[in-house]
């Protein structure tokens, strides 16, 4: 199981990766952006973190429904609403609950993913947070469906999101500000894949611990 005080302790340990990232995650998007990327996701995710107090014991989709709430508020450009639905998708199939077991977590993932997915209307190869969060919910399940525990299950979900991360650099961007650089686009690795990938990589972390 994972438990309410392990996703109070990921959301913390992401904000923190996220602020330690900030430059990078910034240059990466100055490159194929608005240059902006780390500095919004590190001011969203500080204000969220400064939430989590008020609702430190309740469920677990209280939790990230508050965390959706103040990111969609507080983070500009595209990654305020995307970060925000995945984590507003992800509250509402996790309310009511004190802690998560495997099909639990596959379920946080996968509606995370279809909130991003019709929300940003952006699919597989586009080069963007999809590229990562799409093979990580195939390989968690994957795992979770051959009798695999929640950490190896995790282990293979970040090692897929790491290979769809590094993956975008290639790519030719088709959805947001990239898409408008064209063929400038291939070559840079996405901002929002490496975010995603760094939320994810947190959670494991915390979860083995």
């Amino acid at each position: 199981m994972v438990s309410r005080e392990q996703i109070l302790q990921w959301l913390q340990a992401f904000a923190a990766e996220i602020t330690q990232n900030k430059q990078y995650l910034t240059e990466l998007d100055a490159a194929i952006g608005d240059a902006d990327h780390g500095i919004n996701m590190d001011r969203g995710f500080q204000k969220a973190i400064a939430q989590l107090p008020t609702v430190a014991n309740k469920d677990i989709g209280s939790i990230l429904k508050t965390v959706s709430m103040t990111l969609i508020s507080s983070i500009g450009g595209a990654s305020g609403p995307l970060y925000g639905t995945w984590f507003l998708r992800a509250s509402t199939d996790m309310a009511g609950k004190q802690e998560l077991t495997e099909q639990d977590l596959l379920r946080l993932l996968q509606s995370g993913l279809n909130g991003v997915l019709q929300r940003g209307k952006a699919q597989l190869g586009d080069k963007t947070m999809v590229d990562v969060l799409s093979p990580a919910v195939v390989a968690f399940e994957q795992a979770v469906s051959g009798g695999e525990d929640k950490v190896t299950a995790l282990q293979q979900a970040v090692a897929a999101a790491e290979q769809g991360m590094k993956d975008t650099t290639p790519m030719l961007a088709k959805k947001g500000r990239a898409s408008y650089l064209g063929e400038r686009s291939i070559g840079h690795q996405d901002p929002g894949a490496t975010s995603a990938y760094l939320m994810l990589k947190c959670l494991l972390a915390v979860v083995q611990d």
